[in-house]
């Protein structure tokens, strides 16, 4: 009998060795999935919360977050960005981020110190200019003078350039996020379509614009990278690098420049309204034109052209007409977000 009852006993525990152990790793692999990522695509996740500074840069980054993500720019539209102070709601919404992406290249010093001093241990910093071009592409200008030691960070008019924020932008929101890679995948494609077709016509367009004509005397130095790009020239800005107004010395010199080479406009800021400016178009015999912007984007949020395609549009539209071109190529021109869904961002007014 002990013979038998022996193999008996080992049959009946084995259940009790080995089930228990079972059902608890089942009960916990049921709690483990609790937190891993669920099935599907991701639009039911709780969206990342991004913080950026000026708004074409918050613009390139709702095109390919869509509606994925919880945006918010900080730095109001018509504000100097160069001189941009943030206030302390916007230490608030940085300690809050995830991810804050900036220009970089000096633009946002005030706003990026914040950020170093309180986001959250892993929170992620993209500083865009600096991944962008390398210190051998940098453009030193009036605006900007090399003894300054600070290059003109004004990378986004040169549409390529926009581009390559946002495929830093796809990359990082990817990394942070991959269960969504398929959605800001997709919107990347879609965007760079649109900025390929956005380059084509700018160059058609530039190309009705007379040889000796493509020539820009600006208020603010932001048109350095474009001009590399569509084969214009830069020939003076009017806002020195401190962004005072110029002196008088200055002024006499632009308005002997502007005679001299024919420029047949000068471009005011829209958003930086200067009486010197129009002097300076009218002794030297050109018109002023008050329409160009540099991170101001066109009409309201939510509306056609609230974009950085919109104010890349704009802009192009107001330059080529007054340099003595036609902006035909532009017409069609689709610059509205690229994303499905409902967007979250918020842009500062």
């Amino acid at each position: 009998m002990r013979t038998s009852a022996k193999p008996y006993r080992i049959v009946i525990r084995r259940p009790a060795l080995f089930v228990v152990p079972f059902l608890l790793l089942a009960l916990l692999g049921c709690g483990a999935e609790s937190t891993a990522p669920p099935p599907g695509d991701g639009a039911d996740a709780a969206p990342l919360k991004v913080i950026t500074t000026v708004s074409p840069i918050t613009s390139i980054v709702e095109n390919i977050g869509g509606a994925r993500i919880d945006l918010e720019g900080v730095v109001p539209e018509g504000v100097n960005s160069h001189t941009f102070e943030p206030a302390p709601s916007v230490s608030r919404l940085l300690a809050e981020a995830d991810l804050i992406v900036l220009n970089g290249l000096f633009l946002e010093e005030p706003t990026l110190e914040l950020a170093k001093a309180g986001k959250r241990s892993d929170a992620v910093i993209l500083s865009l200019g600096e991944r962008t071009v390398t210190r051998e592409e940098w453009r030193f200008d009036f605006s900007f003078p090399e003894s300054g030691g600070h290059p003109n960070p004004h990378l986004w008019p040169d549409p390529l350039l926009g581009l390559r924020y946002a495929e830093l932008v796809r990359d990082e929101l990817v990394r942070l996020d991959p269960r969504n890679e398929a959605y800001y995948s997709e919107n990347y494609d879609a965007f760079e379509a649109r900025i390929e077709d956005l380059d084509g016509r700018i160059a058609a367009a530039v190309e009705t614009v007379p040889a000796a004509n493509r020539r820009l005397l600006t208020y603010h130095d932001s048109w350095a990278y474009f001009a590399g790009r569509y084969g214009m020239e830069v020939v003076g800005a009017v806002q020195p690098s401190d962004f005072s107004e110029p002196s008088a010395r200055e002024v006499g010199r632009l308005i002997d420049q502007v005679g001299e080479l024919g420029v047949p406009a000068v471009f005011g800021s829209e958003v930086f309204p200067s009486d010197v400016m129009e002097r300076i178009a009218k002794e030297g015999g050109a018109a002023f034109v008050d329409g160009l912007a540099d991170d101001d984007l066109p009409g309201e949020p939510g509306g056609p052209r609230h974009s950085y395609l919109g104010l890349m549009l704009q802009n192009m539209e107001v330059m080529i007409g007054a340099l003595g071109g036609s902006a035909d190529a532009l017409a069609g021109f689709d610059p509205g977000p690229v994303f499905e869904g409902a967007s979250k961002a918020r842009y500062p007014q």
